[in-house]
């Protein structure tokens, strides 16, 4: 026989266990608000930074472009009968692109070769006629300016017929092709049927303002003030050959108020394709007494850039520096700091100044730690 329980019973239980609850809760408020427990020092990396020696460098965006950028044209008319290369490959110079119909080019020829063999026979005929003095010099001498005529024709008819098969100029990287099978060719503005790009040596071309040309002796670039050309690739990474300047304007754009400039590059390997852009970084000399930080921990307020030390009591310290350009994933700064000062490079965004931290190495790849940094200083 099962027990159960009266209603009277669980009600009994229920105001019990409720007045106990109220019991301890006025037991545990003073009529004080709860406060949250003290947080701790806040865990950040630092990077203890010396001055060092660096390249001075200028460095500003550019865009690839072939050594040589060609047009191929077609020289006759005609119906496009066949594509005979892959759009994108790389060709040879004087390899066959596109074939336009040949048929009557070919009977051009065969008219021509026609009258001119009419006009040789009928000159050596009179050749014979003025040894023995049976015509006039006159109609010896028509007949040889019609068989020179007749043979310039043919040479024309013959050339005509070579250039329906249209050929790359120069070697390089082919373009899109601009006509199809099937499509009518005229000369003129309607003769282009592709591109060719010769992208080894390949070309960058940037321009130089007026800031960045104030970085250099006497602001203008010249072969005693630029000592090296490098390559930024879009991954920050630095292309693996030197370059180097080969043209140089010799006036400034009114417009845009900068100087023009081209580097070439060695691209055997075919990594750069025309039209990518890129960064060009003009190496100047060196830099002593410079500080490399990370661009990540570096600031950008309304009174110039800054960051955040790690003073002697492990407190935040905000100090504004002065920087110049970027070296690979660091800024190169000029000034605000001193041999020794530990840098802030991580939770940037959760610092106060005067907050209390816990330095340790830092995390960033690459990064040197010194004992100082890991271990903070007291």
């Amino acid at each position: 026989m099962s027990a159960t329980r009266s209603p009277l019973s669980a009600f009994s239980t229920l105001f019990a266990v409720s007045a106990l609850s109220l019991a301890v809760l006025a037991g545990c408020s003073d009529g004080k608000p709860a406060t949250p427990p003290a947080m701790g020092p806040l865990p950040v990396s630092v990077l203890e930074v010396q001055p060092q020696r660096v390249p001075a460098s200028v460095e500003v965006m550019a865009q690839t472009e072939g050594a040589r950028e060609t047009e191929v044209r077609a020289r006759v008319g005609g119906i496009l009968v066949k594509r005979l290369y892959q759009e994108g490959e790389t060709v040879k110079a004087g390899q066959p692109l596109f074939q336009i119909d040949r048929s009557s080019y070919e009977i051009a020829v065969a008219d021509a070769k026609a009258r001119a063999d009419q006009t040789e026979r009928e000159l050596k005929r009179m050749q014979t006629l003025i040894d023995a003095k049976a015509i006039s010099q006159k109609n010896y001498d028509d007949a040889l300016s019609a068989n020179e005529i007749a043979q310039a024709a043919l040479r024309q008819a013959q050339l005509n017929l070579s250039w329906t098969t249209v050929s790359a100029p120069v070697g390089g990287v082919t373009g899109r092709a601009v006509k199809s099978e099937g499509n009518l060719i005229s000369v003129g503005d309607d003769s282009l049927l592709t591109s060719i790009s010769q992208s080894n040596p390949i070309w960058v071309r940037f321009s130089l303002g007026d800031s960045d040309l104030l970085k250099l002796d006497g602001g203008r670039v010249n072969g005693k003030n630029v000592s090296g050309v490098q390559l930024v690739l879009a991954d920050g990474t630095v292309y693996d050959k030197p370059g180097k300047l080969n043209f140089t304007a010799s006036t400034i754009d009114t417009t845009l108020g900068t100087q023009a400039l081209r580097a070439e590059f060695d691209n055997a390997s075919g990594r750069l394709l025309p039209g990518q852009f890129v960064r060009v970084r003009l190496l100047t000399g060196d830099r002593d007494g410079v500080f490399l930080v990370p661009q990540s921990a570096i600031m950008q307020t309304e009174q110039g850039p800054l960051v955040m030390l790690a003073d002697a009591e492990n407190k935040v310290a905000p100090r504004p520096i002065q920087v110049a350009e970027w070296l690979g994933r660091n800024w190169v700064v000029t000034g605000g700091l001193q041999a020794g000062d530990r840098i802030i490079i991580d939770n940037l965004m959760k610092l106060r100044p005067g907050a209390p931290v816990a330095p340790k190495a830092p995390a960033v790849p690459g990064a040197p730690a010194t004992p100082a940094a890991a271990a903070g200083k007291s």
